[in-house]
């Protein structure tokens, strides 16, 4: 089922479906800033990564000794949300612990996404729920596919990223595996990063010392852009297709991340795992800004 929002200035659309954001639209010109889900492409738009980011080794994990399986990015993307409130400006919805999640995820817990609308600015946030009676490890984080180029009849190379701050940073390689490497290659300088397909043919990019909190995407030949707003996330995910010609990029600001292809250890011991008392909460969240 799909759910809107709608103000003054925007419209967003939401499916129950992995709580996933489906559109964002310009009312003014009709403007549409998120990718469309063409399955030539990618089937997804705006995917919840959870309980995982990123891939596992062998597509297995441990806890205290026994092995489960997940699938890349975790269940939620693949969930039916049950919608819990909805108002004006706001929409929230919630996945709750079940007997089928325990056998992939041994832990008790309650995933809420809120979505709401402030003038040209939508907020999304999560609330991760511990309702176990032990500590519980997880990963969340975003996964939205924005459509690149803006307007029509502009190409991909027309498109930049602009960060808020002078960024000098190298990408940890990913491994046709999905797990990661521990090379580094030099990718960023500066507060700008031209757009081509050709630097994802080793897949995404993955940053763990980003110094911005803002990522916008914007066009060398017209004013529109989107403006990622996105503070205290310690991994960052830049990605389009590595077949190229994909009219999207997709800007990920994670709590965890994939594997590196050495780890064999127990979920606690995983790099970049959040943990989470027993009846606790944790909440992030990051916003789009449209033409700012």
């Amino acid at each position: 089922m799909l759910y809107t929002l709608q103000n003054e200035l925007i419209e967003i659309t939401v499916a129950d479906h992995g709580a996933e954001l489906k559109s964002i639209t310009e009312l003014s010109d009709g403007t549409e800033y998120i990718f469309n889900g063409d399955p030539k492409w990618w089937k997804y738009t705006s995917p919840v990564l959870f309980p995982i980011v990123g891939k596992l080794v062998n597509g297995k994990y441990r806890v205290n000794g026994k092995e489960f399986e997940l699938p890349g990015h975790g269940f939620a993307r693949i969930s039916d949300f049950k919608c819990i409130r909805e108002a004006a400006d706001e929409i929230v919805f919630q996945l709750n612990w079940s007997e089928e999640t325990l056998k992939v995820y041994p832990y008790k817990f309650s995933l809420e996404i809120a979505y709401i609308l402030r003038k040209n600015r939508v907020e999304i946030i999560w609330t991760v729920k511990n309702i176990d009676d032990k500590l519980m490890y997880f990963s969340i984080g975003a996964h939205p596919a924005l459509k690149c180029p803006i307007v029509e009849g502009e190409s991909f190379e027309d498109c930049y990223l602009k960060f808020d701050r002078e960024e000098n940073s190298s990408r940890i390689l990913l491994l046709p595996s999905g797990s990661l490497s521990r090379d580094r290659v030099p990718t960023l300088k500066g507060k700008e990063f031209d757009l081509n397909y050709e630097i994802f043919k080793g897949d995404a990019l993955v940053f763990d010392d980003l110094k911005s909190d803002e990522i916008t995407l914007c066009s060398r030949k017209s004013s529109k852009s989107i403006k990622m707003i996105a503070k205290g996330f310690p991994f960052w995910g830049i990605w389009t297709p590595d077949k190229g010609g994909a009219p999207f990029i997709c800007i990920e600001p994670w709590h965890g991340h994939a594997d590196f292809a050495d780890f064999a250890g127990d979920i606690s011991e995983k790099d970049g795992i959040r943990t989470l008392a027993a009846g606790k909460s944790f909440d992030a969240g990051y916003a789009f800004v449209i033409n700012e």
